[in-house]
């Protein structure tokens, strides 16, 4: 039941928003209902925070709108929306597709009068639920929904110089990878974060699996991992209540401000419409519209885009801008709303008039708002640079006399090496040019959001759960996986002292059974072929803005170059991987593996961790089987495991801003081995992570062997903290304990046994004294000579970036064993 707030718990409110300070969602909700005079008050505060935000961007007084065509690709959805009537059936559709030529002849119509936004609007996934819109899809060589809009936006880019919005519904993290490259910007409201108004039975979301709100707020967060300019809002009047309300607000504020990418923010009021479930529910009030906007505009600050669509205001032009918005949506002269069609667009001389009479200046932006134009790099896919910059004005808002023209859609000409191509050796002699990169105060995100994530970890040490798990350790070690010996296992991963040397003692006699004494090593080298990268990952000290100082890229001649260079030098391996650089060219990957094998036919190249393979099959509009076979046939033989950190999205979500989800993970390097490419597999650890989330990761790891059996090896990967972002912001902690390293080592040869028969420890990270005591606790292997790392490096470790053949012989010495040079899949060289 929605009570109402008291009349001084409203003034309360008020009062704190004036002076400018936070208000939480109970004070929020109370706002939420203010009326008359107090209501006035709230539209003065909101208006003033909107006026501050303007003027901080360069554009006081400034409202703007985007001119449009909306294209309604297919009306058919699997959700059952009581509100909706833009869904139908397909009986009542001539198909269930706009085909290809429609939509190009919706849009040159938009083109021709000026329009510089083509908005996809559809249902979600319709061919889940109608046969007839998988029949269309089958009959035209499209896998799914996705593909056809993705076939569609570049058909637009490059026929009509129209930009794609897409708001095709809930996306997967893969999803909005493979659509990123086609549109500047995506969108999907939000709507509620009111859960019972979709799992009870009459609510208006009731039967609509895509419209959980745990989902879409899954969703919000992805398209900030992809760095997606997003745009998404709430729905009011649909039977929530004012905190439900708020709360929405505040979800859709924790997304913005943990990952930058939530370009505006639309409130739309509910208008109830004839042949609907909803028919007789009545309209929100324009009162509660207002009162909506002004306190989102107070929760999200003077930098938020808010807007309202003007075609539902009932002409209350100048409430809405009292209320703090600053957009007016997107206004089309040729095409009706689709989702409202009983309510016909204003036109946009009326729009223009009644802003100016309310002192605005209506100003046309493009579907991707100016900030994201301007900051370009990580925001904009380089294929759709030419044509965002055909259509924007150095401020970033629309040049209101261009009109659109087609444009190829392509990847830039311009070359790709360049920069600080000598790292790998600097790295150890000038170091690096700073200890972090330029934009660390705003590409990682807000880091008190990030920090709110993390977790601790609440197991307690038991000694008979220790001395248990020893037992069984001993006996039958792989067991420690299973569920029913959980205890156990989180007993041995808090072990110290004597019960430490035990384990490590019991790793060791494993080792030895399985692998025998000799310590191996590969002889092999290292090659970044680029540091430039966006993904934010906020544990990486390695990535580069394109114009920072340390930057680089390599070319294919190049990276072939240092391959020869190792071949001569002794190497049976390159293992190449590089930043996720949004200027690489899509063939590049490809190409690398197919001139190292030009130049040097006998070396084993092992490159391109599951985050590149993904990236690079989105960038190509091909599945991960078939990009991954596209390597394979290029000549690439295995992949390194990397980008796995901690196989738990917990984590991953704090430790990394928009690296592939675990799930992805799993996907990738389970497709791989299928294909017949084995990989390593890693864990890199000592962060924000906690025992029981390393126990996950080792089940998840177990899991995939026991499917395919493609892992050689498993490698512990320390934490380097030095340089890390998550750690000068003071989130992270400084890397592993001692004792972690050496429990970490040890459970992985004792969790793993049966399953990955090789456990590397990494000199780089570790240094001599740790590698030597990893040796005696259960690792087999040294991994490479490397010749060059600058990753590690990168982030503070102080163990070099290269040994010597007879360095690692030092080192098995050192720890009173042989040492034997090996193939990169473990066999005899």
């Amino acid at each position: 039941m929605d009570i109402p707030p008291t009349e001084a718990s409203i003034r309360r409110a008020l009062k704190r928003a004036a002076d400018g300070k936070a208000i939480d969602t109970d004070e929020a909700a109370a706002l939420l209902a203010a009326e008359g005079a107090l209501l006035d008050e709230l539209l003065t505060i909101a208006g003033g925070v909107r006026d501050v935000g303007l003027r901080e961007v360069g554009r006081a007084g400034v409202v703007t709108y985007s001119k449009k065509v909306f294209i309604p690709l297919t009306r058919l959805c699997r959700d059952r929306c009581h509100y909706c009537t833009f869904a139908t059936v397909p009986h009542r559709l001539p198909a269930a597709f706009l085909e290809r030529d429609e939509v190009l002849a919706i849009a040159r119509e938009g083109a021709a009068q000026g329009c510089k936004e083509a908005l996809f609007t559809l249902g979600d996934r319709p061919e889940d639920r109608w046969p007839a819109a998988r029949q269309w899809l089958d009959e035209r060589g499209y896998d799914s929904t996705l593909d056809y809009v993705r076939a569609c936006a570049i058909a637009v880019l490059e026929e009509t110089g129209l930009l794609p919005h897409l708001n095709p519904g809930v996306l997967s993290w893969a999803d909005l990878q493979r659509l990123k490259p086609v549109a500047p910007s995506m969108g999907m409201m939000l709507e509620t974060t009111a859960t019972r108004l979709w799992s009870e039975p009459g609510g208006p979301h009731y039967g609509s699996p895509d419209k959980e709100p745990a989902v879409r707020l899954r969703v919000l967060d992805d398209a900030g991992r992809v760095g997606v300019p997003f745009t998404t809002g709430i729905l009011i009047g649909i039977g929530e209540t004012r905190a439900e309300r708020a709360d929405a607000i505040f979800a859709m504020r924790r997304t913005a401000r943990e990952y930058g990418h939530i370009q505006e923010v639309i409130i739309q009021n509910f208008r109830a419409k004839p042949d609907t479930a909803m028919r007789g529910m009545p309209d929100a009030e324009l009162r509660e519209l207002a009162a909506t906007v002004a306190v989102t505009r107070i929760i999200l600050g003077p930098r938020a885009r808010v807007q309202a669509p003007p075609n539902l205001i009932a002409g209350e032009y100048d409430l809405l801008l009292r209320a703090g918005i600053d957009d007016w949506g997107g206004v089309s002269p040729v095409t009706p709303d689709h989702v409202n069609p009983e309510r016909p667009w204003p036109q946009i001389d009326l729009l223009r008039e009644m802003s100016a009479r309310s002192g605005f200046e209506l100003r046309e932006r493009l579907t991707v708002y100016p900030e994201y134009i301007r900051r370009g790099e990580g925001w904009l896919d380089p294929r759709l640079a030419a044509h965002v910059a055909a259509l924007a004005e150095p401020s970033g808002l629309a040049r209101e006399d261009a009109m659109p023209a087609g444009l190829p859609w392509q990847e830039p000409d311009d070359a790709y090496a360049g920069g600080r191509t000598d790292l790998f050796a600097t790295i150890d002699t000038e170091g690096r040019t700073s200890d972090r990169r330029g934009d660390f105060d705003s590409v990682y995100g807000d880091w008190s959001e990030v920090a709110a994530h993390v977790t601790a970890d609440s197991t307690e040490r038991i000694e008979t759960d220790v001395l248990a798990g020893l037992r069984l350790a001993a006996e039958d070690p792989a067991r420690l996986l299973l569920p029913e010996h959980e205890d156990k296992a989180m007993a041995l991963f808090h072990a110290d002292g004597s019960a430490l040397d035990e384990l490590a003692r019991i790793a060791d006699d494993l080792r030895r059974e399985v692998n025998g004494d000799d310590v191996t090593y590969v002889v092999n080298r290292n090659i970044n072929f680029s540091n430039v990268c966006y993904v934010g990952c906020r544990f990486c000290a390695f990535a580069q803005r394109e114009r920072d100082a340390d930057a680089y890229r390599l070319s294919v001649e190049q990276v072939a170059d240092r391959a020869e260079e190792a071949w001569r030098d002794g190497a049976t391996e390159v293992c190449m991987q590089g930043g996720i650089d949004p200027k690489m060219p899509v063939t590049a990957y490809a190409d690398l593996v197919r001139a190292v094998k030009q130049r040097v036919p006998g070396m084993h190249v092992h490159a391109y961790s599951p985050m590149e393979i993904v990236t690079g099959a989105a960038k190509a509009g091909v599945s991960v089987r078939d990009w991954l076979t596209e390597l394979r046939d290029a000549g690439l033989d295995t992949i390194p495991g990397t980008a796995a950190e901690i196989l738990d999205d917990d984590v991953r979500w704090v430790l990394t801003k928009g690296k592939l989800p675990a799930a992805t993970w799993i996907d990738v390097v389970t497709t791989a081995h299928q294909v017949g490419i084995r990989s390593s597999s890693t864990m890199m650890y000592g962060h924000v992570d906690h025992p029981r989330q390393w126990l996950g990761h080792f089940r998840v790891l177990a899991g995939v062997q026991d499917v395919t059996g493609g892992f050689t090896e498993f490698v512990a990967l320390p934490f380097i903290h030095t340089n890390a972002p998550i750690y000068l912001a003071g989130i992270a902690r400084p890397g592993p304990t001692w004792r972690e390293n050496r429990v970490v080592h040890a459970m992985a040869r004792i969790l793993l046994h049966g399953r990955i028969d090789n456990i590397q420890c990494s000199w780089v990270k570790l240094g001599d004294e740790g590698t030597i005591a990893m040796l005696n606790g259960g690792c087999n292997d040294l991994g490479g000579t490397l010749m060059e790392e600058t990753i590690s490096r990168m982030a503070g470790s102080e163990h070099g970036s290269a040994r010597t053949v007879a360095e690692l012989k030092e080192l098995a010495a050192a720890a009173g064993r042989p040492a034997a040079q090996r193939t990169t899949v473990y066999g005899r060289h």
